[in-house]
């Protein structure tokens, strides 16, 4: 056994008490050191709580209408199943339990325009599967009154409903009341109808009372008579048909007798469905969050460094004292676990805070984009709140695990030497270029390994940002050196602060490459998004021709979900001034290529009057909408293919109709940014052929020369109040309103950058802080030799200035490579949409601003701490 590996002559004890002395005399080092661990994992805390809140939400809402159901009904296309089947599967299968079931979607000014779901069931088939209504089921619910005199008019007359007991509350309501206070007026995609409350529904499950918060239960015949067009009939069609099966012999009996146009598949399939959707944009988010703890690990390690440097003198009398390598190889970890524990507990406070306040940002993208969701609160999570906690700890403990390592490994004479640790960055200089160039290698094999992979993607973008940081010391060292040669005839401050950046290259190196990832993603991210806005607005500018769009007011900014009345469709064409109408209607279809559901739209004409951009059109068709009116084929978005990485354009798709899966041929293949799904647009008369569908969602009108178009929209609004509201837009609003759903959707998107930059922020005040601390002799003897606290401000204001500019200028081309990467990888795997990249110089002249004005400011505090300095006692620090 060596000598520096002898038995122990000092306990574990004191060698704590002299680390805690050490926190008391640096606090403000650690706390900065605590608050980058805490944003770090709050960014990742509260993006998991937002994103699983809106999935949380939206489940218990479906648990509490699937309840007991295993499996269900559904029709293939849009037009429902219909009431007949349901007769005839119960004389079929009397002994399957089976429930019609209808669902929409509508808002009322008695609930503040809350979101609500409407469901219509038959209340003689519920006992088995929800029990909401009272019946024996699986204890689920259970119905304030149920049984008695408050749902015998749920039972027998029309617009009558039931509500959540906590609902009626909040909202001041009195389910059975003889006034106004059991009234809603409900909007259900333009049409306002009255709904009496006669009962309400609750549940001693606090879980299951939080998904029935947003239900509004009526009888099967009313909600048919609330969705009927108006004037007419209530449609005899359900939404779909609960089941219970018991094992596979009933599931195959089911399926042999099925009916033509309607399918059978699991409870779960919709969930899974929905899980899906939204599986890319989450990851998108957690990815972004994750760039602030990688800058959060630079931080650590900086502090880590910083605190070892500062006692190495220490610790080579502790080691010469007996101390052994194990026991400060784990007090320098235990410290930073102690550390990263608190930082990560205070990160997970600051998780639960930010993700109440950004829970609302996300819902709007989800409710935009993927699915229909009301989210009041967000949900705590054990899972999300573990993963903070170990993600925290873990990168604290692997970012100290170097300079542990070293302060072990060094022998007590050299410890005791303050230059040893910078000679040995010297020596390692060599090492940093090939490190560099094998990291950026293994990100460019990832990213080109898996063409659908998105994990594999962001861990090339990581390869590549990590290799980057690995490039900055030497970088900093030949740039600093240069410096120092060129600043002789500026005066001595100038020759100073580049040689003084060099000889802590050890320290300022990290805190260049943490500021530099920091805003190589502002850099990046910008440019991202300024491509997709950029592009977005040429493509609406484009694609949007008509002077006004009407469709159904919607329940989500991105969707219509209603359907215009067939009698406005009609008196709105024969208007003497329209030059032309075009209609569209979509829903979704299932893609058999693919097994995925797509949205397939119903387009009579052309909106975009010959100006909507194809990426590819098929050799010898030249317009694609004449070939789709002929029934040539069909147009897709280029989503459908792409996102699920696949190179080559399909010459046919094969989608699922009422009457089996038929192939279309591709006439062309169109940009769409409205949806990272994928649509196919097929004739309207094809559609209402193949999918019995003859239903509009939206109009666009082409008005006669010098008709004004605000003038039509409000008479097409006031004419037809009375049978149906409507949502009329000129082309000017419609594209401001695209613009905005645009900008909302990366409002959260903005925030993790500013969050970032204040990581990175705290991180190189940090390392300022430190340096100064560790510098006082230094800074004594140069002030007792006739330096003025001014040129010493000056001096760290020269020196934060190059490191920030340094960062600024090297994050310039690593941001234009994360954008690329963004733009060209990771966005076409995540919602299949080509982007042009759009580069305008603010972008990189705002990241130079950001980078020196945070080393500037971040150098502030160290400059006027100078002033201060007590030289005597500082000249007496060894």
């Amino acid at each position: 056994m060596s000598q520096g590996d002898a038995p122990p002559v000092v306990r574990n004890g004191p060698l704590w008490r002299l680390a805690a002395r050490r926190w008391r005399r640096r606090p403000l080092q650690y706390l900065l050191c605590i608050l980058g661990i805490a944003l770090g994992v709050a960014m990742l805390v509260s993006i998991d709580l937002a994103s699983g809140s809106a999935q949380r939400a939206f489940s218990l809402s479906t648990d509490a209408i699937t309840g007991r159901t295993t499996h269900r009904l559904v029709a293939i296309g849009p037009g429902g199943v219909p009431d007949a089947t349901f007769v005839a599967l119960r004389r079929r299968f009397p002994e399957i339990p089976a429930a019609p079931v209808i669902e929409a979607y509508g808002r009322a000014e008695e609930l503040d325009g809350e979101l609500m779901r409407l469901v219509g069931v038959d209340l003689f088939s519920e006992a088995p599967f929800r029990g909401l209504l009272g019946g024996d089921g699986d204890g689920r619910g259970g119905g304030k009154g149920a049984g008695g005199r408050g749902f015998v008019p749920f039972l027998t007359e029309l617009g009558t409903a039931v509500i959540a007991a906590d609902t009626a509350e909040r909202f001041g309501l009195h389910p059975g009341a003889a006034d106004a206070s059991s009234l809603l007026h409900l909007d259900l995609g333009g049409r306002t109808s009255p709904l009496r409350l006669v009962g309400s529904v609750s549940s001693g499950s606090a879980l299951e009372r939080r998904g029935l918060e947003t239900l509004l239960l009526v009888d099967i015949a009313t909600a048919q008579d609330l969705l009927a067009p108006a004037g007419a009939p209530a449609a005899p069609a359900l939404g779909h048909i609960d089941l219970i099966l018991e094992g596979p012999a009933q599931e195959q009996a089911i399926r042999t007798w099925l009916p033509a146009g309607l399918k059978l598949e699991t409870a779960a399939a919709r969930g899974n469905a929905v899980q899906q959707m939204t599986a890319a944009f989450e990851l998108n988010l957690t990815a972004m969050s994750l760039l602030a703890m990688v800058v959060g690990i630079f931080l650590i390690y900086n502090t880590v460094t910083f605190s070892v440097v500062q006692r190495r003198s220490l610790f080579g009398v502790l080691r010469c004292l007996g101390v052994t390598r194990r026991q400060l190889f784990t007090l320098i970890l235990g410290e930073a676990a102690l550390f990263s524990l608190v930082g990560s507990l205070l990160g997970l406070v600051l998780g639960v805070v930010l993700g109440r306040t950004v829970v609302g940002l996300i819902t709007q993208t989800i409710n935009d984009f993927y699915f229909v969701v009301s989210v009041r609160q967000i949900s705590l999570s054990g899972f999300t709140l573990a993963k903070g906690m170990v993600v925290g700890v873990a990168s604290a403990l692997v970012a100290s695990a170097l300079p542990a390592w070293e302060a072990m490994a060094t022998p007590p004479q050299m410890t005791l030497q303050r230059s040893s640790l910078e000679a040995g960055w010297q020596r390692l200089l060599p090492w940093f270029l090939p490190a560099a160039f094998l990291s950026g290698g293994l990100g460019v094999l990832l990213l080109r390994w898996d063409s659908r992979g998105l994990v594999a993607a962001f861990a090339g973008l990581f390869a590549l940002l990590m290799g980057a940081a690995l490039l900055m010391p030497p970088v900093l060292a030949v740039v600093m050196a240069a410096l120092g040669r060129a600043g002789g005839g500026f005066g001595v401050v100038a020759r100073l602060a580049p040689r003084d950046i060099l000889r802590s290259l050890s320290r300022t190196a990290v805190a260049v490459a943490a500021l530099m990832v920091a805003v190589s993603v502002i850099v990046g991210l910008s440019i991202m998004i300024g491509s997709f806005r950029g592009t977005v607005v040429t493509w609406l500018d484009q694609t949007l021709q008509a002077d006004l769009f009407v469709s159904p007011p919607s329940t989500t900014a991105n969707r219509v979900l209603g359907k215009v009345d067939p009698a406005i469709v009609q008196a709105v064409a024969a208007r003497p001034d329209l030059r032309a109408m075009v209609t569209y209607n979509s829903f979704d279809v299932h893609l058999a290529d693919q097994d995925r559901d797509i949205t397939l739209i119903a387009a009579g004409g052309d909106v975009s009057a010959g100006r909507r951009p194809y990426a590819w059109v098929r050799p010898g068709v030249d317009d694609p909408f004449a070939a789709l009116a002929a029934r040539e084929g069909v147009i897709l978005s280029e989503a459908v293919y792409l996102r699920d990485g696949q190179g080559a354009i399909p010459e046919q798709v094969r989608l699922e109709t009422p009457d089996g899966v038929r192939s279309f041929p591709v006439v062309a293949v169109f940009y769409d940014y409205s949806s990272d799904r994928g649509s196919v647009l097929m004739d309207r008369s094809q559609v209402a052929e193949l999918w019995h569908d003859d239903n509009v969602a939206s109009l666009g009108l082409f008005l006669a020369p010098g008709v004004e178009p605000e003038a039509v929209a409000a008479e097409l609004r006031e004419g037809f109040r009375s049978r149906q509201s409507l949502l009329v837009q000129t082309n000017g609003a419609l594209r401001q309103g695209s613009l905005e759903i645009f900008d909302r959707t990366f409002a959260i998107t903005g925030a993790l950058q500013l969050l970032t930059v204040l990581v990175a922020f705290i991180g190189i005040l940090s390392t300022l802080m430190s340096l100064q601390l560790e510098r006082g002799r230094e800074f004594a003897v140069l002030r007792a030799g006739g330096m003025t606290p001014l040129q010493l401000g000056r001096l760290t204001l020269l020196e934060t200035g190059l490191m920030g500019l340094l960062a600024g200028t090297c994050s310039m081309p690593l941001g234009y490579v994360l954008a690329w990467v963004l733009v060209h990888v990771i966005n076409v795997r995540s919602f299949g949409w080509t982007l042009q990249i759009a580069l305008e110089p603010r972008f990189f002249v705002q990241s130079l601003l950001v980078a020196v004005g945070a080393a500037l400011l971040a150098g502030l505090y160290p400059a006027l701490r100078l002033g201060r300095m007590n030289i005597s006692e500082a000249l007496r620090q060894e």
